[in-house]
């Protein structure tokens, strides 16, 4: 199997950005090569109420929302006409805001989708005990 270069990002969720505590919440995975743009998220509600017992779940569960959406082909969000690659740079641009991209990464797959699976297990769900 053929192996290509990807990019991916890890979403942070930081409830109160002048705290700056944070916790995994998704991973934005883009392969040029394979035509491939995917976002999978995991909310641990209770890991962010821990952070933030007043943090808006609601509101943060719709913005993940959008962000998979915006990597969805059929997507009608604000970047659906842009190309793939457009709108991974626009989901993975830093901003001050309560979901926050981490720093891009890269590597090699012959599968980005369950690359995209394998990076939310090992970087963002709970770890099992």
């Amino acid at each position: 199997m053929r192996r290509h270069p990807f990019e991916y990002a890890v979403m942070h969720v930081v409830p109160r950005v002048e705290r700056g505590e944070s916790i995994n919440v998704g991973v934005v995975v883009y392969c040029r090569a394979l035509d491939y743009l995917g976002a999978r998220v995991h909310l641990d509600e209770q890991r962010l109420l821990a952070l933030d017992p007043f943090a808006d779940v609601a509101a943060i569960a719709a913005a993940l929302d959008a962000l998979t959406d915006t990597c969805d082909p059929d997507g009608d969000g604000p970047a659906a006409g842009e190309e793939i690659g457009r709108r991974f740079r626009w989901l993975t641009a830093p901003r001050s805001t309560v979901v926050q991209p981490g720093p891009v990464h890269t590597g090699l797959t012959a599968d980005p989708a369950a690359e995209a699976e394998h990076l939310l297990t090992v970087l963002v769900r709970p770890v099992a005990r």
